[in-house]
């Protein structure tokens, strides 16, 4: 079974419905231009009904630590789109990102953000770039699960899982089938990350296989992100993971010209959230000059998610035209090019007036032309014989003597276990380690069964059982050692589940 998540058989709209969406005005300079995107749909006769909902800076400040009350939530879960102006999280106070929140609540797993040139009217060095990034929106660093372990040391854990690889992925092939774009590239770093980042990179390849037609390659991370900023015409639809895809994404704005003109849609597979991807500009507020490119883009984004693609275009055309014609906001006004210099409401205004028009000089919209809907299969676990093979004890210990904790640890007897490495940082410092090597207080030290092989270039570990885990770490307790955490190894169908540790 497959589920459609661009376009929701409960969303098919007719000519004479209206669809209630949750339309969040924002903070700053967000009130000021969710009312001018809102005149030009309007203005185009789009079939939204606005449905206001209150979220962001006063909610935080009225004592609400999520920065959103239970009315607007029961709004979003009635009318399952979201459209939204940027807020302000109140620093120095604690709270939470209501974006980070909203986005992993509601299962708003992939980020889209297309990113045009639009030279000469807007600088660049790129006035062919026409970029897609899709980036995964719910797991990664961003899970945000993080410990101070040792005095010295804190974690942040990454987590990459299957389903999430798998319903990115395809959503990226998806994407480019449906919008007829001709390549998709994964970005990863599974040179170094091999479990992680290469799960990412081979549920890619093996999605990749399902689409033929399109083409498909992958890139490390940081030179694919040198190759985007100098070359970015040379790629099409980019999926990754979360950090990368934020940082990415950012590069590919900044260099288009404006980050301040690009859209952002946040896509589940029952709900959608559609937003300009810049700040709340507080320092602007109320001034009449922003630009409300970017959530008029997301507003595109959005028509297009529901299946209305020809007023999509309808929007997108008359926005290039006004562009095109000269009548540019501040933040992208130039004397030799522009005509004039215009305000917000006057920007929205241009607009409309050229509402069933065509850019001369740009390519025109042509969203309509897409076939089809976007769907994610649902997630098959395949089960695997899943053993555990040994143990990785961390430790808090502050001496800076590798052989001393080795030898110790050696000596520790528990039922049929022995030390197998000890690393810091990540790189072995016992048996052999190097004296030049910098020790911190966090020692992982890995244990195995007593009759493990690991002298083999593809060592054989053997089976254990939780209980000598149990049993080992109460006797480094009685020893006298801190345990701060375990993480216990295994093999899934024979196949370590485990990176070695440097030098190992």
């Amino acid at each position: 079974m497959k589920n459609k998540v661009l376009v929701s058989s409960k969303k098919q709209i007719t000519e004479n419905r209206l669809i209630k969406v949750a339309v969040a005005q924002g903070d700053g300079i967000g009130p000021e231009i969710m009312k001018a995107t809102l005149s030009i749909l309007k203005a185009a006769n789009a079939p939204i009904e606005p449905e206001y909902i209150r979220l962001g800076e006063q909610v935080y400040l009225s004592g609400n630590s999520a920065g959103i009350d239970k009315k607007a939530w029961k709004i979003i879960n009635e009318n399952k789109i979201i459209f939204k102006a940027p807020i302000t999280t109140p620093q120095g106070k604690g709270f939470k990102s209501l974006n980070v929140t909203l986005r992993k609540s509601l299962g708003l797993f992939a980020n889209v953000r297309p990113v045009n040139a639009l030279h000469p009217y807007v600088n660049t060095h790129f006035p062919e770039m026409d970029v897609v990034i899709i980036r995964e929106n719910e797991e990664d660093l961003y899970a945000g699960i993080e410990h101070q372990q040792t005095e010295d040391v804190v974690q942040c854990l990454k987590l990459i899982t299957r389903p999430g690889c798998e319903k990115i992925v395809r959503y990226a092939f998806e994407y480019a089938r449906v919008y007829n774009r001709r390549k998709v590239t994964c970005m990863v770093k599974d040179n170094i990350m091999k479990l992680t980042d290469g799960l990412f990179h081979r549920v890619f390849k093996e999605i990749a296989a399902e689409y033929p037609e399109i083409e498909s390659n992958s890139q490390i991370i940081d030179i694919g992100s040198a190759k985007l900023a100098a070359h970015p015409e040379d790629y099409d639809v980019i999926v990754t993971t979360n950090l990368y895809g934020d940082i990415i994404s950012d590069i590919a704005a900044e260099i288009a010209g404006s980050v301040g003109m690009a859209g952002s849609a946040n896509i589940g597979t029952n709900v959608a959230m559609f937003e300009a991807i810049h700040g709340s500009a507080p320092d602007i507020a109320g001034q009449n000059i922003a630009n409300p490119s970017g959530l008029l883009n997301a507003a595109v984004m959005m028509l297009a998610h529901l299946g209305q693609r020809e007023i999509a275009d309808k929007i997108k055309n008359a926005w290039l035209a006004t562009i095109e014609d000269g009548y540019h906001t501040a933040d992208i006004y130039q004397k030799e090019i522009s005509l004039e210099k215009v305000g917000t409401s006057q920007f929205a205004e241009e607009v409309i007036k050229r509402l069933g028009k065509f850019p001369s000089f740009f390519i025109a919209s042509n969203l309509r032309e897409g076939s089809g809907n976007i769907q994610i299969a649902d997630y098959k676990r395949l089960p695997s014989k899943k053993e555990l093979v040994g143990v990785d004890v961390f430790i808090d210990w502050q001496g800076n003597d590798p052989e001393l904790i080795g030898k110790t640890l050696s000596a520790v007897k528990s039922y049929n276990l022995k030390l197998k490495m000890i690393t810091n940082r990540g790189v072995k410092v016992f048996p052999e380690g190097r004296k030049e090597t910098y020790c911190t207080d966090h020692w992982r030290c890995r244990f195995v069964s007593e009759s493990a092989d690991i002298f083999k270039p593809m060592p054989i570990y053997g089976s254990i059982n939780f209980e000598q885990v149990v049993a080992l770490l109460s006797k480094l307790n009685n020893t006298g050692f801190d345990v701060i955490k375990t993480e216990n190894l295994y093999e899934f169908d024979g196949r370590r589940g485990f990176s070695l540790g440097q030098g190992e």
